[in-house]
């Protein structure tokens, strides 16, 4: 498990509320989030721009969290309430990393140390509904080979 804020209390619902309120300190117009099996989601819409970030939240059946391992014995089984309360830390952990990246991004813009689209040109919501992160990574090596389109309304997710 990851390091920062691994052994955080802050309920998700804090550290989602945080998030809300520092983009809004910023000059957000619009926030939103959602929050699925498998991620969680905040939008906003800043100067226009929306911009999206997807936190990937871990399997509750993980075997991290469903068993305990102790050297060269054969793992067991937690109880389904110890299982429960590794997954929420997990789940925890995660909102607050968002809650750190969401603040580091604009204090650096807003100190000048770097703009609002350099920090969030990955998670800019593109017409069509896909992040520009959506639209390019699976055409990296086309756009570092000089091969990418001319223009970012051709960047199309291909299909697998």
């Amino acid at each position: 498990m990851p390091t920062y804020a691994s052994k955080t209390d802050v309920p998700v619902s804090a550290s989602v509320a945080e998030i809300q309120r520092t983009v809004e300190r910023f000059g957000a117009e619009e926030f939103g989030y959602a929050v699925r099996k498998d991620a969680g989601m905040v939008e906003f819409i800043s100067g226009g721009r929306r911009v999206r970030i997807v936190v990937p939240l871990p399997d509750r059946d993980a075997e991290e969290f469903t068993h305990r391992r102790s050297g060269a014995r054969p793992a067991e089984r937690r109880t389904e309430v110890e299982a429960r309360e590794l997954w929420e830390q997990a789940c925890r952990q995660r909102w607050r990393a968002l809650a750190l990246v969401v603040k580091a991004k604009l204090e650096a813009v807003e100190a000048g140390i770097s703009t609002f689209e350099a920090e969030f040109l990955a998670q800019l919501v593109l017409p069509g509904g896909i992040t520009f992160g959506q639209a390019v990574a699976p055409r990296l090596e086309e756009v570092l080979a000089g091969s990418a389109p001319a223009s970012l309304l051709e960047l199309e997710p291909r299909q697998p």
